[in-house]
């Protein structure tokens, strides 16, 4: 069996101040029962390597019939926050994963909850509907909002919760350089070379900055 790790960081969400001493459980998807490990952050509100198992790396290499990554919940408690749970948080053989943790402070006139977020499938693995069909050449009309001069790198991006033609979803305002990560953990492997990761993450931020100057 191969080994992946996983670095854990939490602060709280108010301030962004590390949070020391906060219980970090690590339970496998396939055995949430059984604690694989529980050990609390230091002084940093950190937790580094923690070891996982992890499937052979040639999963990730080649399509397949074998999964290439260990799926685990991380389940995170301090004293006067709302817990948090993660789902589905992927290990690859020989890759460490982040996994950054934002925790509520409790209010006290309101009861205990925990914040529960779900990992889906990654986009290689799972089974996913195909792309909505689009024009490549898009026409550039004035929409009322700021109607940029020239292609810039913006500090937030606006991400739409749904099918464009969804008005009733949630829009989110996403820094720009966590939505390329977020966008690039998603589409690719970890486990690829240098090089192949690179030219995704070009075309990646080639994509957004051409969705934001079109305004599309």
């Amino acid at each position: 069996m191969e080994y992946g790790r996983l670095n854990v960081n939490v602060i709280s969400e108010n301030g962004s101040t590390p949070i020391s001493g906060a219980t970090v459980r690590i339970t496998s998807e396939n055995e949430p029962e059984q604690t694989i490990e529980e050990t609390r952050t230091d002084n940093q509100g950190q937790v580094n390597a923690i070891e996982l198992e992890a499937p052979p790396l040639e999963y990730s290499m080649e399509p397949g019939a074998d999964k290439p990554y260990s799926e685990y919940t991380i389940s995170i408690q301090a004293p006067g926050f709302e817990p948090l749970e993660v789902s589905g948080a992927e290990i690859f053989s020989g890759e460490t994963a982040i996994q950054n943790a934002s925790l509520i402070p409790l209010d006290e006139t309101e009861p205990d909850s925990a914040e529960l977020f779900v990992i889906p499938d990654h986009t290689l693995w799972g089974d996913y509907p195909p792309k909505i069909p689009e024009s490549e050449i898009k026409t550039i009309e004035e929409t009322g909002e700021i109607v940029l001069s020239r292609v810039v790198i913006p500090e937030y991006v606006v991400v739409h919760n749904g099918p464009p033609s969804d008005s009733s979803a949630k829009d989110y305002y996403v820094k720009y350089s966590d939505y390329i990560k977020n966008v690039a953990s998603s589409e690719i492997y970890s486990t690829w070379p240098e090089s192949t990761i690179q030219a995704n993450v070009l075309a990646i931020q080639s994509f957004t900055l051409n969705r934001v100057y079109t305004e599309w």
